[in-house]
């Protein structure tokens, strides 16, 4: 499920008068952490299939968006996504309550090239499945990686 920036503008009303809690300095810092590929989520699902027979390939260039994980034998891409960065919908989806004129059309752009990159995928043959970090936490992680391997065979 994506969510508009109008939705999210929605969600964050009222917000706006509130400070960061941090100091550039500080998010700054959290920001430079943040990584791009092999993230927990990402290493979670690859060893998740690792360990039940898959075989992969990781961040190949070849295809529209980069995908975390490509499955040649099943012609199948998968993206791991943050639910922040690429605007899911859910409570960890939140924009920054500072700097939103910067925010919400950079997430916004990161969303409508997902979009692009799964329609060019689709166009090409190849089935797109998208797993979100929220799907990811200990409590349904085992039930949505159960469905992965399913998504995956079917």
């Amino acid at each position: 499920m994506l969510i508009t920036a109008e939705k999210m503008h929605k969600i964050n009303v009222g917000c706006d008068s509130m400070a960061d809690t941090k100091t550039p300095e500080e998010r700054s810092k959290n920001m430079s952490h943040i990584r791009s590929t092999n993230t927990k989520p990402e290493e979670l699902v690859r060893k998740y299939l690792f360990t039940h027979g898959f075989r992969y390939r990781k961040n190949d260039k070849r295809y529209p968006g980069k995908p975390d994980i490509v499955l040649p034998k099943y012609h199948t891409v998968i993206f791991v996504n943050g639910c922040f960065w690429h605007m899911h919908g859910c409570s960890r989806a939140r924009l920054p309550r500072s700097n939103q004129e910067y925010w919400e059309p950079k997430i916004k752009r990161n969303a409508q090239r997902d979009q692009d990159n799964i329609r060019k995928l689709e166009d090409t043959g190849w089935k797109v499945i998208v797993v979100w970090e929220c799907e990811l936490k200990k409590r349904v992680a085992e039930e949505r990686l159960q469905r992965l391997c399913e998504e995956i065979k079917n």
